[in-house]
């Protein structure tokens, strides 16, 4: 990819930059149906609701249907070695991460579909 991008801001940011920004809540609503979730997102939804949305629905999978969460991250192809590595002490800052971690992997699956 064209560079390592910080966090979920700057992530959305540059999938609109790079026109791209639509297709990615596509595969994500794609993913998100193959995982059996209720959540579905506009196609039309500014970036800083998206995030927010993901970043409560992954908290409360987290929370109250952890099988369903683990199962989110196995249909995104979430790195489970990244996942590994993130402190689950503080919930609200795990799903936090885990949100970015999905939105990148979603942008991955998007910006190599495009570019190839």
């Amino acid at each position: 990819m064209t560079e390592e991008i910080a966090n979920s801001e700057s992530l959305l940011s540059n999938a609109q930059k790079e026109h791209l920004y639509e297709k990615l809540i596509i595969q994500l609503n794609k993913d998100l149906v193959l995982a059996n979730t209720e959540v579905e997102f506009k196609k039309n939804i500014d970036s800083t609701t998206l995030k927010q949305t993901l970043h409560e629905f992954v908290y409360k999978l987290i929370n109250e249907r952890f099988s369903d969460y683990l199962n989110l991250l196995y249909i995104v192809d979430v790195s489970e070695q990244q996942v590994k590595k993130l402190d689950g002490s503080d919930t609200l800052l795990l799903s936090e991460q885990i949100t970015y971690l999905i939105l990148k992997r979603e942008w991955q699956k998007v910006w190599y579909k495009n570019k190839y």
